[in-house]
Protein backbone atom coordinates (compact mmCIF):
# COMPACT_ATOMS: atom_id res chain seq x y z
CA UNK A 1 0.00 0.00 0.00
CA UNK A 2 1.49 3.34 -0.99
CA UNK A 3 1.41 6.34 1.37
CA UNK A 4 1.44 9.91 0.13
CA UNK A 5 3.66 12.59 1.67
CA UNK A 6 0.59 14.34 3.10
CA UNK A 7 -0.54 11.17 4.87
CA UNK A 8 2.93 10.66 6.41
CA UNK A 9 3.07 14.28 7.62
CA UNK A 10 -0.40 14.00 9.13
CA UNK A 11 0.53 10.80 10.96
CA UNK A 12 3.71 12.32 12.42
CA UNK A 13 1.79 15.38 13.58
CA UNK A 14 -0.82 13.25 15.37
CA UNK A 15 1.92 11.18 17.05
CA UNK A 16 3.65 14.31 18.36
CA UNK A 17 0.33 15.69 19.65
CA UNK A 18 -0.51 12.46 21.48
CA UNK A 19 2.97 12.28 23.03
CA UNK A 20 2.75 15.84 24.38
CA UNK A 21 -0.82 15.53 25.68
CA UNK A 22 -0.16 13.66 29.00
CA UNK A 23 2.57 16.06 30.11
CA UNK A 24 0.48 19.10 29.22
CA UNK A 25 -2.56 17.67 31.02
CA UNK A 26 -0.47 16.96 34.12
CA UNK A 27 0.98 20.46 34.16
CA UNK A 28 -2.50 22.02 33.81
CA UNK A 29 -3.80 19.81 36.65
CA UNK A 30 -0.88 20.84 38.80
CA UNK A 31 -1.59 24.52 38.17
CA UNK A 32 -5.25 24.07 39.01
CA UNK A 33 -4.39 22.37 42.33
CA UNK A 34 -1.95 25.16 43.20
CA UNK A 35 1.09 22.81 43.26
CA UNK A 36 4.51 24.10 42.22
CA UNK A 37 7.78 22.25 41.74
CA UNK A 38 11.23 23.52 40.81
CA UNK A 39 11.89 20.33 38.86
CA UNK A 40 8.49 20.28 37.16
CA UNK A 41 5.82 17.61 37.41
CA UNK A 42 6.89 14.08 38.37
CA UNK A 43 4.64 11.01 38.30
CA UNK A 44 6.83 9.38 40.97
CA UNK A 45 6.33 12.38 43.27
CA UNK A 46 2.58 12.18 42.72
CA UNK A 47 2.45 8.45 43.43
CA UNK A 48 4.98 8.00 46.25
CA UNK A 49 5.04 11.49 47.70
CA UNK A 50 7.52 14.32 47.29
CA UNK A 51 9.41 13.76 50.56
CA UNK A 52 9.83 10.01 49.98
CA UNK A 53 11.18 10.59 46.47
CA UNK A 54 13.56 13.34 47.66
CA UNK A 55 15.08 10.88 50.16
CA UNK A 56 15.32 8.24 47.44
CA UNK A 57 17.08 10.59 45.01
CA UNK A 58 19.55 11.64 47.72
CA UNK A 59 20.38 7.97 48.39
CA UNK A 60 20.97 7.31 44.68
CA UNK A 61 23.27 10.34 44.39
CA UNK A 62 25.28 9.25 47.43
CA UNK A 63 25.67 5.67 46.25
CA UNK A 64 26.50 6.63 42.66
CA UNK A 65 28.94 9.51 42.85
CA UNK A 66 28.59 11.58 46.02
CA UNK A 67 30.57 9.21 48.25
CA UNK A 68 34.29 9.57 49.11
CA UNK A 69 37.00 6.98 48.59
CA UNK A 70 40.81 6.76 48.39
CA UNK A 71 43.59 5.31 46.24
CA UNK A 72 47.33 4.92 46.89
CA UNK A 73 49.91 3.80 44.32
CA UNK A 74 53.67 3.37 44.27
CA UNK A 75 54.23 3.55 40.52
CA UNK A 76 58.03 3.27 40.82
CA UNK A 77 59.68 1.70 43.86
CA UNK A 78 63.02 0.60 42.46
CA UNK A 79 66.76 -0.04 42.65
CA UNK A 80 68.82 1.67 39.92
CA UNK A 81 72.38 0.76 38.90
CA UNK A 82 73.15 4.34 37.75
CA UNK A 83 76.43 3.28 36.08
CA UNK A 84 78.11 2.07 39.25
CA UNK A 85 76.59 4.63 41.65
CA UNK A 86 73.46 2.75 42.78
CA UNK A 87 70.35 4.57 43.88
CA UNK A 88 66.97 3.85 45.35
CA UNK A 89 64.08 5.75 43.70
CA UNK A 90 60.47 6.13 44.75
CA UNK A 91 57.56 7.74 42.92
CA UNK A 92 54.22 7.45 44.72
CA UNK A 93 50.91 9.25 44.80
CA UNK A 94 47.47 8.90 46.29
CA UNK A 95 44.17 10.70 46.60
CA UNK A 96 41.11 10.99 48.82
CA UNK A 97 37.80 12.45 47.75
CA UNK A 98 34.82 12.12 45.44
CA UNK A 99 34.24 12.12 41.70
CA UNK A 100 35.00 15.81 41.16
CA UNK A 101 37.01 17.05 44.13
CA UNK A 102 40.03 15.25 45.56
CA UNK A 103 43.04 15.83 47.77
CA UNK A 104 46.17 14.48 46.06
CA UNK A 105 49.46 13.73 47.81
CA UNK A 106 52.48 13.05 45.57
CA UNK A 107 56.05 12.22 46.54
CA UNK A 108 59.20 11.24 44.70
CA UNK A 109 62.93 11.24 45.33
CA UNK A 110 66.26 9.44 45.16
CA UNK A 111 68.57 8.00 47.78
CA UNK A 112 72.28 7.42 47.01
CA UNK A 113 73.76 4.27 48.55
CA UNK A 114 77.35 5.47 48.01
CA UNK A 115 76.80 8.87 49.65
CA UNK A 116 74.38 7.39 52.19
CA UNK A 117 72.01 10.35 51.82
CA UNK A 118 68.93 11.54 49.96
CA UNK A 119 69.98 13.33 46.79
CA UNK A 120 66.57 14.94 46.43
CA UNK A 121 63.02 14.43 47.69
CA UNK A 122 59.76 16.26 47.20
CA UNK A 123 56.19 16.18 48.49
CA UNK A 124 53.18 17.81 46.87
CA UNK A 125 49.75 18.50 48.38
CA UNK A 126 47.20 19.36 45.69
CA UNK A 127 43.51 20.11 45.42
CA UNK A 128 42.13 18.45 42.29
CA UNK A 129 38.95 19.28 40.39
CA UNK A 130 37.52 17.26 37.52
CA UNK A 131 37.09 19.47 34.45
CA UNK A 132 36.19 16.78 31.92
CA UNK A 133 35.56 13.07 31.74
CA UNK A 134 39.29 12.29 31.57
CA UNK A 135 41.17 15.27 33.03
CA UNK A 136 41.58 17.02 36.38
CA UNK A 137 43.05 20.45 37.06
CA UNK A 138 45.29 20.58 40.15
CA UNK A 139 46.66 23.36 42.35
CA UNK A 140 48.59 23.37 45.60
CA UNK A 141 52.09 23.40 47.07
CA UNK A 142 55.30 21.43 46.60
CA UNK A 143 58.18 21.23 49.06
CA UNK A 144 61.68 20.03 48.13
CA UNK A 145 63.93 18.48 50.75
CA UNK A 146 67.18 18.99 48.80
CA UNK A 147 70.39 18.65 50.86
CA UNK A 148 71.05 22.04 52.44
CA UNK A 149 68.46 23.85 50.33
CA UNK A 150 64.81 23.25 51.18
CA UNK A 151 62.46 25.13 48.84
CA UNK A 152 58.71 25.57 48.52
CA UNK A 153 56.76 26.02 45.26
CA UNK A 154 53.26 26.89 44.18
CA UNK A 155 51.87 24.28 41.77
CA UNK A 156 49.32 24.41 38.97
CA UNK A 157 48.80 21.55 36.53
CA UNK A 158 46.60 18.98 34.83
CA UNK A 159 46.51 15.22 35.10
CA UNK A 160 44.52 12.65 33.20
CA UNK A 161 44.16 10.28 30.30
CA UNK A 162 44.86 11.67 26.82
CA UNK A 163 43.58 10.15 23.54
CA UNK A 164 45.04 6.72 22.74
CA UNK A 165 45.33 6.04 26.51
CA UNK A 166 48.43 8.10 27.24
CA UNK A 167 48.65 9.00 30.94
CA UNK A 168 49.63 12.67 31.30
CA UNK A 169 50.85 14.59 34.35
CA UNK A 170 51.91 18.17 33.56
CA UNK A 171 52.57 20.94 36.08
CA UNK A 172 54.12 24.40 36.40
CA UNK A 173 56.00 25.42 39.56
CA UNK A 174 56.79 28.84 41.00
CA UNK A 175 59.31 28.98 43.86
CA UNK A 176 59.34 31.43 46.73
CA UNK A 177 62.18 33.27 44.92
CA UNK A 178 60.10 33.60 41.75
CA UNK A 179 61.85 30.83 39.78
CA UNK A 180 59.46 29.24 37.27
CA UNK A 181 59.79 25.67 36.05
CA UNK A 182 57.61 22.95 34.54
CA UNK A 183 57.47 19.18 34.28
CA UNK A 184 55.70 16.85 31.84
CA UNK A 185 55.37 13.10 32.42
CA UNK A 186 53.94 10.69 29.83
CA UNK A 187 53.25 6.97 30.28
CA UNK A 188 51.68 4.28 28.15
CA UNK A 189 50.80 0.67 28.91
CA UNK A 190 51.14 -2.03 26.27
CA UNK A 191 49.50 -5.32 27.31
CA UNK A 192 51.58 -8.19 25.94
CA UNK A 193 49.31 -10.55 27.86
CA UNK A 194 46.69 -9.95 30.54
CA UNK A 195 49.46 -9.91 33.18
CA UNK A 196 52.68 -9.07 31.31
CA UNK A 197 52.72 -5.33 30.61
CA UNK A 198 55.33 -3.13 28.93
CA UNK A 199 55.32 0.50 30.12
CA UNK A 200 57.27 3.17 28.22
CA UNK A 201 57.75 6.38 30.19
CA UNK A 202 59.26 9.81 29.54
CA UNK A 203 59.78 12.90 31.68
CA UNK A 204 60.85 16.38 30.58
CA UNK A 205 61.83 19.23 32.92
CA UNK A 206 61.94 22.89 31.88
CA UNK A 207 63.10 26.12 33.52
CA UNK A 208 62.22 29.67 32.53
CA UNK A 209 65.42 31.19 33.94
CA UNK A 210 68.89 30.08 35.09
CA UNK A 211 69.20 29.04 38.72
CA UNK A 212 72.97 28.49 39.07
CA UNK A 213 72.87 27.79 42.81
CA UNK A 214 70.73 24.73 42.04
CA UNK A 215 72.58 23.74 38.88
CA UNK A 216 69.60 24.46 36.61
CA UNK A 217 69.81 26.23 33.24
CA UNK A 218 66.96 27.84 31.32
CA UNK A 219 65.03 25.93 28.68
CA UNK A 220 64.86 22.15 28.62
CA UNK A 221 66.98 21.16 31.62
CA UNK A 222 66.69 17.35 31.93
CA UNK A 223 65.11 14.54 29.95
CA UNK A 224 64.41 10.96 30.99
CA UNK A 225 63.14 8.00 28.96
CA UNK A 226 62.62 4.47 30.16
CA UNK A 227 60.91 1.17 29.60
CA UNK A 228 59.67 -1.20 32.31
CA UNK A 229 58.33 -4.71 31.93
CA UNK A 230 56.13 -5.84 34.82
CA UNK A 231 54.29 -9.02 35.67
CA UNK A 232 51.10 -8.56 37.67
CA UNK A 233 51.05 -11.45 40.11
CA UNK A 234 48.01 -9.64 41.42
CA UNK A 235 46.71 -6.39 39.95
CA UNK A 236 47.87 -4.68 43.13
CA UNK A 237 51.35 -6.30 43.21
CA UNK A 238 53.68 -6.32 40.21
CA UNK A 239 57.48 -6.78 40.18
CA UNK A 240 59.26 -5.30 37.18
CA UNK A 241 62.60 -4.87 35.45
CA UNK A 242 63.65 -2.25 32.95
CA UNK A 243 66.07 0.34 31.71
CA UNK A 244 66.16 4.13 32.19
CA UNK A 245 68.17 6.82 30.40
CA UNK A 246 68.65 10.32 31.84
CA UNK A 247 70.42 13.34 30.43
CA UNK A 248 70.98 16.93 31.48
CA UNK A 249 70.53 19.31 28.54
CA UNK A 250 71.86 22.73 27.58
CA UNK A 251 73.16 24.97 30.35
CA UNK A 252 72.12 22.41 32.95
CA UNK A 253 74.56 19.97 31.36
CA UNK A 254 77.29 22.64 31.64
CA UNK A 255 76.61 22.95 35.36
CA UNK A 256 76.82 19.17 35.73
CA UNK A 257 80.15 18.99 33.88
CA UNK A 258 81.51 21.85 36.01
CA UNK A 259 80.83 19.70 39.07
CA UNK A 260 82.88 16.90 37.51
CA UNK A 261 79.92 14.64 36.73
CA UNK A 262 78.60 13.02 33.56
CA UNK A 263 75.47 14.74 32.19
CA UNK A 264 73.98 11.43 31.02
CA UNK A 265 73.48 8.04 32.65
CA UNK A 266 71.90 4.70 31.84
CA UNK A 267 70.44 2.57 34.62
CA UNK A 268 69.11 -0.95 34.76
CA UNK A 269 66.23 -0.99 37.21
CA UNK A 270 64.32 -3.57 39.24
CA UNK A 271 61.43 -2.81 41.52
CA UNK A 272 57.81 -3.17 42.54
CA UNK A 273 54.62 -1.45 41.48
CA UNK A 274 51.99 -1.45 44.22
CA UNK A 275 48.54 0.00 44.72
CA UNK A 276 45.62 -0.31 47.09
Amino acid sequence: MAFSKNMIRTGLGLAALLAAAPQGFAQETQKEEGQTSERGWSQADEYWGREEMAASRAAVQEEHGAYTTYFVQADRFEYRTNEGEPQFLWDAQGWYGGDKNKLWIKSEGEYSFDADEFEDAEVQALWSRGISRYFDVQAGVRHDFAPGDDRTFGVFGVQGLAPYLFEVDAAAFVSGEGDVSARIELEYELLLTQRLILQPRTELNFAIQDVPENGVGSGLSTAEAGMRLRYEIKREFAPYIGVSWERAVGETADFVRADGEDPSAVSFVAGLRLWF
